[in-house]
């Protein structure tokens, strides 16, 4: 295994003991020298589960794929842990000398499937460069009303993450918030749907801008000049009325007349 520095110029950390300590004292076996950093943070371990994060009672801040952990945790590959502000990317030494890999930005360390409803609810699956929920080798299992076999995927695509549900039976629709989508450009905060699967897109370290399109409305000045012309009108007929009916009283009661 090999811990990636997120953001920071910091070279790779290569780890292969059966037990690595992360924190701010000398005698850990990965110093990270922040302020919001314990003096002894955390402690991974492996054990019949895979690797297993566990919290110090002093420590503060620490997150697993943008989900707050108390007391411990599961860790897989791809997956980002936080201390305080100190991001770093889980990574396997498998893909090491894959030079053509992507290596995730900020914004995708962080970004994560959040199941709220449905058989996998209660967990949190990072996205990474790619997820496939499915019933390919390697995706996590969708389960669907008559086992019926999908494909749904979440990808980058020149800086979006795209899902693609153009392998899903057409008779299990895949909504995007309520809306019916075969492929989509996700954003934050985005809420996907599939048979009695609901998921919620978290990603706190990306800020997707929404399309917003402005419309600006001008005036309609000949409708304006055509009303006031209409008003003036009207008032200067009043005005030569009454200048008429002062001049024909003027007449009827001159002296004489």
């Amino acid at each position: 295994m090999r811990i990636e520095f997120v953001s920071s110029a910091r070279g790779d950390f290569h780890w292969s003991r059966p037990v690595l300590t992360i924190g701010r004292a000398e005698e850990n076996d990965l110093v990270v020298s922040e302020a919001q950093v314990a003096p002894r943070h955390v402690r991974i371990h492996r054990d019949r589960r895979g690797l297993v994060l566990e919290v110090a009672p002093e420590a503060g801040r620490v997150y697993v794929n943008a989900r707050p952990v108390r007391e411990w945790a599961l860790l897989r590959p791809g997956d980002s842990l936080s201390l305080g502000e100190c991001r770093m990317l889980i990574r396997d030494d498998a893909d090491i000398d894959n030079r053509d890999a992507v290596v995730p930005n900020e914004a995708r360390c962080t970004v994560a499937l959040r199941p709220v409803a449905g058989p996998l609810s209660g967990r949190t699956v990072p996205v990474g460069e790619r997820l496939e929920l499915g019933a390919t080798h390697g995706a996590l299992p969708l389960e669907l009303p008559g086992n019926d076999v999908a494909l749904l995927s979440l990808a980058w695509e020149d800086g979006e993450l795209v899902l693609d549900a153009t392998r899903v039976p057409p008779r299990h629709a895949v909504r995007v918030n309520g809306v019916t989508v075969a492929r989509a450009a996700l954003q934050p905060g985005d809420q996907i749907g599939i048979a009695n699967h609901r998921f919620v897109l978290d990603a706190p370290g990306w800020a997707a801008e929404p399309v917003v399109t402005l419309v600006e409305e001008s005036p309609d000045e000949p409708e304006a000049d055509e009303s006031g012309s209409s008003r003036n009108d009207v008032w200067w007929l009043i005005v030569t009325a009454a200048l008429l009916a002062l001049g024909i009283a003027a007449v009827l009661f001159m002296p004489g007349g």
